[in-house]
């Protein structure tokens, strides 16, 4: 039995409705790495389409083009409203390509570009006072360069620093209503997925009705994305990326 259908035999049985689910047409939700856009990278054949760095723009290779997305940092809660103006096919590591005038917007870490992705359905009302809807077409009023406004901000509040060296990234790998499915899960991915910490492998019981399989901590980025290629190999089509725990 391929491990997709394994995988969606686990899904009906005893997943939450926090993994999605096509047919119900919910907005996609998600968390992972920004793809920051870099005109360098079309010569290195790592995408094949141009963005315009100069302004807000934004790509998401699934979603439809004018699907409004809403972008937000979990570091600042600064939140940001934009359409997807292309479909662009970029690295599956990352949940979305963005270019660095949105990066700056949402003050990214560059090493660390971690961004939560709700989609906003048009016959929805969406209420959020610092949200705001920005078109594809609006400038950036500061030409300051995204790093320069980073490190004028870490000067500025010293407590940030030692945070930032304190986090710690994982992988959320599924949520279940049993534990037992969440054990099962983890034995198996021990068993076939070579090369993976199994130390790292933790279930985490949320609540009463809520187990998550979680992958790391990772305190290197590169660490992380070794783990997630092979777990989007095993069949894993939506993994998130989180945080702290």
């Amino acid at each position: 039995m391929k491990f997709k259908l394994f995988i969606l035999l686990i899904i009906l049985s005893s997943c939450t409705t926090t993994i999605s689910n096509v047919n119900q047409k919910k907005p996609y939700i998600s968390t992972g790495f920004a793809y920051i856009y870099n005109s360098d990278d079309i010569s290195k054949q790592i995408i094949k389409r141009k963005m315009n760095n100069d302004i807000m723009q934004i790509s998401h290779k699934n979603l439809k083009i004018g699907t409004l997305i809403k972008i937000s940092n979990p570091k600042n809660k600064e939140t940001i409203v934009l359409k997807n103006i292309k479909r662009i096919k970029y690295p599956d590591f990352y949940k979305i390509m963005i270019t660095k005038p949105v990066a700056e917007k949402l003050n990214l870490n560059l090493e660390l570009p971690i961004v939560e992705l709700t989609e906003i359905k048009k016959n929805k009302s969406f209420v959020a006072e610092k949200a705001k809807i920005y078109s594809e077409e609006k400038k950036i009023p500061s030409k300051a360069p995204v790093a320069s406004v980073q490190i004028s901000n870490i000067s500025k509040d010293k407590t940030k620093i030692s945070k930032k060296n304190q986090d710690k990234i994982f992988i959320h790998i599924a949520t279940f209503y049993s534990p037992k499915t969440a054990k099962f899960l983890k034995e198996r991915i021990i068993k076939d997925v070579k090369n993976l910490d199994s130390r790292n492998l933790k279930i985490i019981k949320k609540n009463n009705k809520e187990t998550q399989l979680i992958l790391g901590p990772y305190m290197s980025v590169n660490l992380l994305k070794n783990d997630y290629i092979k777990l989007k190999s095993f069949g894993f089509e939506e993994l998130d990326v989180f945080i702290n725990e």
